[in-house]
């Protein structure tokens, strides 16, 4: 189910329907949903490897750079992941305020290492002092999908976005 799931959102998006992934695994749709009771199931489910690598990634960057070159590596994977299926950045963000949804937990753990990571950058004095971990992830998913939208890759945007977070010295 997981690579019909995959396959069917990677073409259509998340909001595909979950008859049609159900179709293409081969089961019905109560089977779908015995096993996933929502999208957001399926999504964590697809998803949950990811997250998982992010969340270490941010505790190995930390350890391993310094605080605003980790965050920018952070954030580069952060919106390759998010532009992996259209409507992704927007169920993410949905997840994030809804602490019902499947997603919520692992959506809360990546907002976790965002803070983590922007706090480090922010005391370092190499990212603007007031941008929030929230705002972060509302941008970095912004960008995530205009790059879809435009059918590019995230650079160009992801570029812009943290040339506009580095802190400015006043003049």
């Amino acid at each position: 189910m997981l690579a019909a799931a995959r396959a069917t959102f990677g073409e259509q998006g998340t909001e595909a329907s979950l008859r049609e992934v159900a179709r293409r695994a081969g089961v019905g749709i109560g089977t779908l949903y015995r096993h996933f009771p929502t999208r957001e199931a399926l999504l964590e489910a697809l998803l949950a490897d990811a997250f998982d690598t992010l969340h270490a990634q941010a505790g190995e960057l930390a350890r391993t750079r310094e605080p605003g070159g980790a965050l920018v590596t952070w954030v580069r994977e952060l919106a390759v992941g998010s532009s992996r299926y259209e409507g992704l950045p927007a169920s993410v963000l949905a997840a994030l305020h809804d602490p019902a949804s499947d997603l919520h937990a692992s959506c809360k753990r990546l907002g976790s290492a965002a803070a983590d990571l922007l706090s480090a950058a922010q005391q370092a004095g190499e990212i603007r002092a007031d941008l929030t971990p929230g705002e972060l992830l509302v941008a970095v998913n912004a960008m995530a999908w205009a790059a879809k939208q435009a059918a590019q890759p995230p650079d160009r945007y992801l570029n812009l976005l943290l040339e506009g977070l580095a802190a400015r010295q006043a003049t």
